[in-house]
């Protein structure tokens, strides 16, 4: 059975039980243990390296196969994330999982605090497993791809940040440079979500971004946060979307790669 980019709690208390179906817990082991949906799992699957390059991409996909062999994930489950409610970590490590060449792998809009109904305490039983994954480094775009596609018209570039980081008037004091990546369209995260985890609707979505469905997009921010959230906002909406992790905090630090105000 297919799985969309982003479920919410009744199509999730719908399918409870259903032998593919595993819901895991991006929040770590001890908010685990505290109150987590039932039968899920602890998983924490990490974020790509900065100034992460091709290579470095690479290994980190197979570190993450690792983890999930770890975790009893196996690559043939339908895989549902969830976090504390913003969707931040779950949106970041569905991008790790989908890295990995996990398949089917979705998140819960609103997170644990959008469960109606109660929640199990303890540690889970976790039963490693052999996964037979194959990395799919395109899940994770690096500034050397970016780079190359600059002029591919096939790619949209969305800045999720606010007015002034995109025009270099404002911006975080830790980058040597400020502006946009050229030929970046800018589109604020916050107009894509209703609430905290809560995408628009798609029809939504897709009139505020004024392309067709299953277009190529790449967003970003300063720092891969807020761009993991608007890339999932945009999936949900019917976007080819991939979250450019490094975001402007790596691409202002390499000189020799051009910039807009």
């Amino acid at each position: 059975m297919s799985l969309p980019p982003l479920v919410d709690a009744a199509w999730v208390q719908e399918r409870l039980g259903e032998e593919d179906l595993l819901l895991a817990d991006v929040r770590g082991p001890n908010a685990h243990q505290r109150g987590h949906l039932p039968g899920a799992i602890p998983l924490v699957l990490g974020s790509p390296p900065p100034f992460a390059t091709r290579e470095t991409v690479r290994e980190f996909a197979t570190e993450v196969q690792r983890r999930l062999g770890r975790h009893g994930v196996t690559g043939a489950e339908r895989l549902v994330l969830y976090d504390r409610g913003d969707c931040v970590g779950a949106a970041s490590s569905a991008q790790a999982a989908a890295l990995a060449g996990h398949p089917q792998v979705s998140v819960l809009a609103g997170g644990v605090v959008s469960w109606p109904g109660k929640l199990e305490l303890g540690p889970a039983e976790l039963q490693k497993a052999k996964t037979a994954l194959e990395p799919r480094l395109d899940a994770v775009p690096t500034w050397e791809e970016l780079r190359e596609r600059l002029e591919d018209p096939r790619l949209t570039i969305v800045d999720v940040r606010s007015p002034d980081e995109f025009n270099g008037r404002g911006g975080y004091p830790c980058d040597p440079r400020q502006g946009h990546i050229p030929g970046a369209r800018l589109l604020e995260v916050e107009r894509l979500f209703v609430g905290p985890g809560r995408p628009h609707e798609p029809w939504g979505i897709r009139e505020l971004v004024g392309l067709a469905e299953g277009s190529e997009l790449v967003a970003y921010c300063h720092s891969g946060s807020r761009s993991a959230l608007g890339a999932l906002a945009l999936r949900s909406a019917g976007y080819e979307a991939r979250n450019y992790p490094g975001s402007w905090h790596e691409w202002s630090r390499h000189e020799d790669l051009p910039l807009e105000r």
